[in-house]
């Protein structure tokens, strides 16, 4: 049970002594919003140290809306150095005007058009629903988003023009990203840089991956609507099982395998849902471990998620939220040796 783990890191599948060191090694990025991507920064600086490779050099990355951005910055060679810099609103060079804009992003979504966000999801959701989710099908009726993403779409062109790569990267193109997205009129999962997907750029791909219903603006991409990945998976886990990586590292914002007990109700029901997301998780992971494959998943604790509150999207957050995931990261994987592994 998820409530017997005492830490936030927690490791399925065999022992390190005993499991191969030379299989591929995967890198997941949950969604998150805008904590959750902050979050995931101070958490992949600390996490740099077990990894086997360079975090940018990982045989395979998976990003999930906020997570899709980081994916972007890592295969686009970005630093840690850069990437914290870009979360407090520092960034210099090509990445400045893209940091100036995601400063003026405030808490709240602009007001959506009154109109409901997918007619043809919906109507599939009603005619055939063994075909979609209902939390997928629920998206269906939030309304259409007005926001954009500006900053974001000039963030990715700006770590590209700073890589020195183009529209499509050399690790984009062979299929060693996947940024996962939802068609906003099937309700299916799309995971562009795979093999058979759609074909898109890295800065389409993500601003697709980051487009939350009822907020933004579904993204277009070759005649279709895309929306966030989230909305059908917050980290796409389970799309692992067929493939060849080894040793897979989960930073999920979204979950947490130690949520703590707060007395405001509001938080109490926050807490609720982390727990229903986090048994999804712990699900994947351990079907993960079952085919052999080692993983790694860290989840906020207690002091982050009180960094956190309740507005993931809150950017007068993201220093507090930044600040407590390099102490608390460090903790949990210091002491994620110590602790037994999860079955």
């Amino acid at each position: 049970m998820v409530a017997e783990v005492a830490v936030a890191a927690v490791v399925f599948g065999p022992d390190r002594a005993r499991h191969s060191s030379r299989g591929q090694t995967a890198l997941v990025l949950g969604a998150g919003g805008v904590l959750g991507a902050a979050w995931m920064t101070g958490a992949l600086a600390r996490l740099a140290g077990r990894l086997p490779c360079a975090a940018g050099d990982a045989d395979l990355i998976v990003g999930t809306s906020a997570g899709s951005v980081l994916a972007a910055a890592l295969r686009c060679r970005a630093s840690f150095e850069d990437m914290v810099a870009w979360q407090l609103g520092q960034a210099r060079g090509v990445l400045s005007d893209s940091a100036a804009l995601a400063a003026q992003d405030g808490p709240l979504p602009p007001l959506p058009r009154w109109r409901f966000g997918s007619v043809p999801l919906a109507l599939t959701a009603l005619l055939m629903p063994h075909r979609v989710p209902p939390w997928v099908a629920a998206s269906a009726w939030l309304p259409y988003g007005r926001g954009q993403h500006t900053a974001l779409r000039s963030l990715v062109t700006g770590l590209q023009r700073q890589a020195g790569v183009g529209g499509l990267s050399a690790e984009w193109a062979n299929g060693r990203t996947w940024i996962a997205a939802v068609d906003y009129d099937t309700g299916q999962r799309v995971l562009f840089g795979r093999e058979g997907a759609p074909r898109a750029s890295l800065p389409e791909a993500v601003v697709a991956s980051c487009s939350i219903p009822g907020w933004y603006e579904p993204a277009i991409i070759g005649g279709r609507r895309y929306v966030d990945g989230g909305v059908r998976s917050m980290t796409s886990l389970d799309m692992l099982g067929g493939t060849d990586v080894q040793e897979v590292y989960v930073l999920a914002p979204m979950a947490s395998t130690e949520p703590g007990h707060p007395l405001q109700p509001h938080l109490r029901m926050e807490r609720r849902l982390r727990q229903v997301l986090t048994l999804v998780l712990v699900r994947q992971a351990r079907a993960l471990a079952a085919r052999g494959k080692r993983v790694t998943v860290v989840t906020p604790g207690p002091r982050d998620l009180d960094a956190m509150g309740i507005n993931l999207m809150d950017p007068r957050r993201k220093q507090a939220v930044l600040d407590v995931s390099f102490r608390t990261s460090a903790d949990a994987l210091a002491r994620l040796d110590a602790a037994p592994r999860a079955a």
